[in-house]
C-alpha cells in the first residue's frame, strides 16, 4: 500500500543576487509524517519552508501541498495549512481566547474548537490573560494554537522551541506529538538536534542550500560509524591498563575523565565489570548531533 504525499518538493532553486538560498532541493512527506529539516543559520531552510508554503515563487523547480502548487496564493489550500513562523506577532491587548477566536474567525471555528485548542496547548488556565503577561514558552505554544485552530491537514513549524528554557521546550514537545497523534502532517526546523532525534520520522540536513542527506535519525546515526566512548573516572585505572583493555581503540584522560573510545563496546565493558570499574562509568554513543557536525563542520556561523 502506498502511502500519500502531503508535500513533494521536486528541484527547487531560489537566488537572492548572486546568494543562492536553495539549490536544488528535492523531497517528499508522507501524510502524518514529522518531517524535519536541520541546518546551520543560513543553509536555506526557512526559504525552503517558505516556498513550500507558497509565501515564496521558486525561480525553478515546483512544490506540490497536498495535491495542489501553492503558488500563486491558493486559496483552496489556506483552510488545510498551518503556519508558525520564526517571530508571531499577535493583536495588542488581546487575551489568548481573544487571540485565538480572532484567527478562528477568518476560518469560521466555533468557540469549542476555541476551548479545544486552548487544553491541547496548556493554555486553559491562561484563556483570560493578555499575550503580553504570558510567559515566552506559553506564547509560543499559543502561536501553534493559532497555526492550528482551523484544524489544518499539514502544519510547518519554524524553529517552534527556539529561545525557550528546557521545561518549557519539553512541554512544547508534548504538543507537537499530540499534534501528529491526530493525524496531522507536521514539517519543522530546528537548531536542537536532541529535539529532532525524539520527535522526527525522518529529517533533511541541510547546508548552503542542498540536503546533504535524508533519513531517520537512527539511521543516519547508524551510517555514521561512530565510536562509542566509555566514560569512567580518572583515577579508575592507569592509562596503560586502559589501553590495554579488549577493544579500546584511544584512551584520553584529564582532571574530569578517562575517556575509551571503542567499536567494539561488549568486550570492553565486558573486561571493565571483572575489575569492578563500572561505578560511574558512562557510556556515550554516536548521536544526531555528530552526524550533523559531520556533515556541516564545527566553524562558527554569524
Amino acid at each position: 500500500m502506498t502511502t500519500a504525499r502531503a508535500l513533494v518538493v521536486d528541484d527547487i532553486h531560489m537566488s537572492y543576487g548572486d546568494f543562492k538560498a536553495v539549490d536544488g532541493v528535492s523531497f517528499e512527506v508522507a501524510e502524518g509524517e514529522f518531517f524535519g529539516i536541520l541546518g546551520p543559520n543560513g543553509a536555506g531552510k526557512t526559504t525552503t519552508m517558505e516556498i513550500a508554503e507558497g509565501l515564496r515563487e521558486p525561480d525553478s523547480g515546483s512544490i506540490e501541498l497536498l495535491g495542489e502548487s501553492p503558488f500563486p496564493r491558493n486559496l483552496a489550500l489556506l483552510p488545510r495549512m498551518g503556519v508558525q513562523l520564526q517571530a508571531s506577532a499577535f493583536f495588542e491587548k488581546l487575551t489568548a481566547r481573544e487571540q485565538l477566536e480572532t484567527f478562528g474567525s477568518l476560518y469560521g471555528v466555533r468557540s469549542a474548537r476555541i476551548d479545544e485548542m486552548l487544553e491541547l496547548v496548556g493554555l486553559a488556565d491562561k484563556a483570560g490573560t493578555q499575550e503580553a503577561k504570558l510567559s515566552g514558552g506559553q506564547r509560543q505554544r499559543l502561536s501553534i494554537a493559532c497555526a492550528l485552530v482551523h484544524d489544518p491537514d499539514i502544519v510547518f513549524l519554524d524553529e517552534p522551541t527556539a529561545a525557550l528554557d528546557p521545561q518549557s521546550r519539553r512541554n512544547l514537545w508534548d504538543v507537537l506529538r499530540a499534534i501528529q497523534d491526530r493525524g496531522k502532517t507536521i514539517v519543522y526546523t530546528t537548531h536542537y538536534l536532541d529535539e529532532a532525534e525524539v520527535l522526527c520520522d525522518r529529517v533533511a540536513i541541510m547546508d548552503h542550500g542542498r540536503i546533504l542527506a535524508l533519513d531517520t535519525p537512527a539511521r543516519l546515526v547508524r551510517d555514521l560509524d561512530a565510536a562509542t566512548h566509555v566514560i569512567l573516572e580518572p583515577t579508575s585505572m592507569p592509562v596503560t591498563e586502559a589501553r590495554a583493555l579488549p577493544g579500546a581503540d584511544n584512551v584520553a584522560v584529564d582532571e574530569t575523565s578517562l575517556t575509551i573510545a571503542t567499536r567494539r563496546p561488549a568486550p570492553l565493558l565486558a573486561a571493565l565489570a571483572e575489575r569492578g570499574t563500572l561505578d560511574g562509568l558512562q557510556v556515550r554513543t554516536a548521536t544526531l548531533e555528530d552526524v550533523f557536525l559531520q556533515l556541516t563542520g564545527r566553524e562558527y556561523r554569524a
